[in-house]
């Protein structure tokens, strides 16, 4: 019986709908099924994709928002005004306190509900990756920084959505895909700029021996919200295997701030993820034939 591998993805900031990630999904699917069909008849089988939609905690209120300032206001730029609520509104609610924030909560809720879905998918001890954008890298890292420094600090309200399984506690953590990562910017907050998270896990190699892994942070020189990690400190050079410079987008949007929209759809990205999916996959199945 073979072990799967466990995707889960995060979208950005801004107006995202619940099927953010259908297209991306699809296209990692193929690009790791095409690795692997020498080695096994059905490979798409093996990957269980888990998409978590954090913006269902936003969107609500930010729309009732919009509604109630428009409503009887003449302002001008009304759809720019509109796309900003949305795109600062996701950031601005999310900002953890030292009072545990209820929307910071909410959206580890949504993300402890993620991780339980896709445990029992694709396997309690499954090597767990995650793919995120934008203000999703920010999110997986402070889910992650919890489980990894901090755990008895997790609200009870979150444990209640985790089992007490390797990939749930953040133990499987075998890679990191930070695409358009604002995580530059929110290291501000710290004297040092903090410490990153580990990838991998460092109890990896207890469940999945001789088994590695890495973070890999893409951004686009021209997108303005993404940003290399690895000049921020020694422990953030030492944390990132790669920030791995990448053209986002078509040749009309490439070169423009506009980029930060478009990681998902970047074939780059769909093939390095895809591509080292399939050989973490081919380790721990094959490693005895």
């Amino acid at each position: 019986m073979t072990k799967k591998i466990a995707v889960a993805i995060l979208h950005g900031i801004g107006d995202q709908k619940e099927d953010f990630s259908d297209v991306f999904s699809e296209e990692i699917t193929k690009r790791f099924s095409q690795n692997l069909k020498p080695y096994f008849p059905s490979p798409e089988s093996e990957l269980v994709i888990q998409p978590i939609y954090w913006g269902i905690v936003f969107n609500e209120r930010e729309n009732e928002m919009w509604r109630k300032l428009s409503a009887d206001s003449r302002l001008d730029f009304a759809k720019l005004r509109k796309f900003v609520i949305h795109f600062f509104g996701d950031a601005i609610a999310y900002q953890p306190s030292a009072n545990h924030n209820p929307n910071y909560i909410k959206v580890h809720e949504t993300y402890a509900r993620g991780l339980q879905e896709l445990s029992e998918a694709a396997g309690s001890d499954a090597p767990l990756f995650v793919v995120a954008h934008s203000l999703g890298t920010v999110i997986t890292s402070n889910y992650f920084y919890d489980l990894q420094y901090i755990p008895y600090r997790i609200p009870d309200s979150i444990k209640q959505n985790m089992r007490d399984t390797p990939l749930e506690k953040g133990d499987t953590l075998t890679g990191f895909y930070s695409a358009g990562s604002p995580l530059a910017l929110w290291s501000l907050r710290f004297a040092d700029f903090d410490l990153p998270i580990q990838v991998p896990s460092p109890q990896l190699g207890k469940i999945h021996t001789g088994l590695s892994g890495k973070w890999l942070n893409m951004y686009d020189k021209d997108d303005v919200f993404g940003y290399p990690l690895k000049p921020l400190n020694d422990a953030y050079d030492k944390a990132v295997h790669q920030d791995m410079e990448i053209n986002s987008g078509n040749w009309i949007n490439s070169w423009t701030p506009l980029s930060h929209m478009y990681y998902f759809t970047t074939n780059e990205i769909i093939n390095t993820i895809g591509d080292d999916l399939a050989e973490t996959w081919k380790k721990i199945n094959l490693k005895n034939k």
